[in-house]
Formats: structure tokens, C-alpha cells, sequence
């Protein structure tokens, strides 16, 4: 497997032609004034993207990079009919959409086979496109956020890799000399290290596949209460009390929220009563309101403990349970299901595309788009995706 046969899900040949009548207006104007050129650092980058779309994948790259574009398509399939979703083209730094604009021209770029020097101009007009601030937290629906995380990223990424190969021209070093990149987003960077073992670590092999459909806090709570279970089954109205304990910092972004998903009291209460947590399950907000939900709900405790504060960015849950004969189980969770430390097998990354996928295009149609994507290297042309993402 090649970037180039995963990357290849791009729309150049519809918006290339707009682009190029930009671009004829663009050279009209004559070309932007250049500095002394790229300094070692861009040049080792742009040599390096230039050259990544017949660069073979090791292995593990590979398999991860499938897991994700399944799990990334699952995410995008099941959420199409959620607000966020619906809404998707609606138009402090949220580092997010930052890194989600470079990744995507990185992506985009490949695709198009831009050559070095067109690299570092698409790399230029990607951080001209860098924005985002942290108010999307204040949309308690989510559809900004989604638009932040996502949608912009992967319009701005793509526009970057079109202008640059219609021949408009920029940069040859954003990212250093006067009011560069850096200086300007965060000017005690290392920009050495966006080459730091280039070609040797593969960041995606480092990226973590969410196993529950719900906030990143809940996860370590819901794996808990999975692992307690486990070891000593028990119904709802067997358990007294529920004592959850996560670091401050992280406790606040959990704590009785107004969404089911993001509302870890409500979703350890639909965890208690279900023996598991769904994806319609966690986006069900009229279930927040249930008598049985809020009956369990009352029973959960979030306790924000200081010394798991202390083992931050490793984000630590404990979690106890008190049942009506007096006993207590307790399990603490150290490595998440579906982080690096604690990846999620081929298996479970596939049932649980299923899952989302299934209720949205049918079950032949899911298994068919699962089994086309674990062989994407194979494909001649991605386009034939297209039919599979399609419903009806």
C-alpha cells in the first residue's frame, strides 16, 4: 500500500477548472516577491511529501490507516443524520481544526502529485487558512464544532492542494523568516521537529479509535463498568451507588452536560440499565428525561481526584460500584480500549463500523464497503467507493 491509494479521495477534476481561471488572474498581477528561498527544514519536509505517494507503508502504518478510514467513514455515515451532520456545509486557537487544515492539504496534495516546489506553496496557503478559536465549546449542539474539527479542515486542505497545482505561486518558507508561521501561532515551536524521524514514525500508528460512541472522558468509565460486569454480573437495580473519579480538568468537560453523549452521569445510568451503550443510545437526548434513566443516573458520583491530575496527559478513571448487599467492586482503568497502549483489534474496529454503518445503508451494503476498504490497496480508482456511501 502507497499514500497515493489512500489519499486518492479528492474532488480536483470538478473544482480544478474554477481554479484555474483564479489562477489566471492571479499570474496577471505577476508573481509574489521571494525571500532566500527555503530554509533545511522545509526543504526536507516538501522533499519528503513530494516524494510520499510512491513511498511503500510498513505494515502497521497500513493496518492502522484502514482501521481509521473505517472507523472515519463509519463515524461520518451513522452521524450523517444528526444535526452536526445535517448542517455539515453551514458555514482561543482550537488547535483542532490547525492541525486538521495541514493533514488534509498534506492528503489532498499527495493526491495531486505536487511536485517539491509546489509542496511548500500549498503548505504556505495552508497556514494561510489555519484558524479556528475554542468558542465551538460554547455550541452545546455540536454542529460548530463539527464544522471546526472537520469540515473546514478538509475544505481548506483541499483548496490549498487545487491552487498550488493551478499554478498559483506563494512562499518558498512559511514556516520561517519574517512573520512566519510560527512566529506568529506559537513562537516558542521547534519547527525541527516536523522532520523528526521523518519516514520512521508514522503518527497514525499513534492515534486513538474511540470503542464507545461518546465523549473521550466517558471511555475509561464505560471500559470500567465493562471489566466489573465482567468479573461479577449484577442488574440496575442491584447497585446502590456509583463513584467515578477523573482528574479535575477532565471532570469538567463531562459533568452533567446537556448532551447525552457527552453527559457521563447519563451514560453511565444508560450503561447501568443497557449492559452496554449504543450509538443511538448516546444521541438519544429525549432518554435523558426517562424515569429509569434518572432514576440511575442519581445513583453516580463524579469525583474529581487531584492525584489522577497528576498522571495527565495518561487520562486515569476509577471507578467503584456499592451494591445493595453491601459489597463493592472496584477497577481502574490505566490504558483506554482503543488507545495505543490498549489498541482494538481488526475484529472490533469492523463490528463496530457495522454497527454504525448497517442501520444507515443495510447490512450487505456495510459488510461490502468494510470488506472494500480492508482491501483499498487494491482498488483502481476510488471512485467506486462512491456507490457503497450511497443510500437507497
Amino acid at each position: 500500500m502507497n499514500r497515493r491509494s489512500l489519499l486518492g479521495m479528492t474532488a480536483m477534476g470538478v473544482a480544478l477548472p474554477h481554479m484555474r481561471v483564479l489562477a489566471q488572474g492571479v499570474a496577471a498581477e505577476g508573481a509574489v516577491a521571494q525571500g532566500s528561498g527555503p530554509g533545511p527544514v522545509m526543504k526536507a519536509l516538501s522533499a519528503y511529501m513530494s516524494a510520499a505517494a510512491t513511498r511503500a507503508l510498513p505494515a502497521e502504518a497500513a493496518e492502522h490507516a484502514r482501521h481509521h478510514v473505517i472507523d472515519t467513514l463509519a463515524a461520518m455515515i451513522s452521524g450523517s443524520q444528526l444535526p452536526p451532520g445535517e448542517f455539515s456545509y453551514a458555514s482561543s486557537l482550537s488547535t483542532h481544526s490547525i492541525a486538521g487544515t495541514f493533514g488534509a492539504a498534506a492528503a489532498a496534495a499527495c493526491a495531486a502529485g505536487l511536485n517539491e516546489q509546489q509542496m511548500r506553496w500549498a503548505l504556505d496557503y495552508t497556514a494561510q487558512q489555519s484558524s479556528g478559536i475554542i468558542a465551538w465549546r460554547r455550541d452545546t449542539d455540536h454542529i460548530e464544532k463539527a464544522f471546526v474539527f472537520a469540515g473546514m479542515p478538509a475544505r481548506n486542505g483541499v483548496t490549498s492542494a487545487l491552487v498550488a497545482r493551478s499554478g498559483w505561486n506563494g512562499l518558498d518558507d512559511i514556516f520561517a523568516g519574517a512573520n512566519n508561521f510560527f512566529l506568529a501561532y506559537a513562537p516558542k515551536a521547534q519547527p525541527e521537529r516536523l522532520v523528526e524521524q521523518l519516514g520512521e514514525r508514522y503518527e497514525i500508528a499513534a492515534t486513538d479509535i474511540k470503542k464507545w460512541t461518546v465523549g473521550s472522558p466517558i471511555q475509561g468509565p464505560l471500559d470500567a463498568l465493562e471489566a466489573i460486569r465482567g468479573k461479577r454480573p449484577f442488574e440496575a437495580d442491584e447497585v446502590r451507588g456509583v463513584s467515578v473519579r477523573l482528574a479535575p480538568s477532565v471532570a469538567a468537560v463531562v459533568d452533567n452536560r446537556e448532551m447525552p453523549d457527552i453527559c457521563l452521569q447519563h451514560m453511565i445510568a444508560v450503561m447501568l440499565l443497557d449492559k452496554t451503550v449504543s450509538f443511538d443510545a448516546a444521541h438519544d437526548k429525549p432518554r435523558m428525561g426517562n424515569p429509569a434513566a434518572l432514576r440511575e443516573r442519581a445513583k453516580v458520583s463524579l469525583v474529581r481526584d487531584e492525584e489522577l491530575f497528576k498522571l495527565l496527559p495518561v487520562r486515569v478513571t476509577v471507578v467503584e460500584i456499592e451494591l445493595a448487599d453491601g459489597s463493592r467492586l472496584s477497577e481502574r482503568v490505566a490504558a483506554v480500549r482503543g488507545t495505543p497502549r490498549n489498541p482494538m483489534s481488526r475484529a472490533e474496529v469492523v463490528a463496530k463500523a457495522g454497527d454504525l454503518i448497517a442501520p444507515v445503508l443495510g447490512r450487505e451494503t456495510s459488510a461490502r464497503l468494510i470488506e472494500t476498504v480492508l482491501a483499498i490497496e487494491t482498488m483502481a480508482d476510488i471512485r467506486s467507493l462512491r456507490p457503497l456511501l450511497q443510500r437507497g
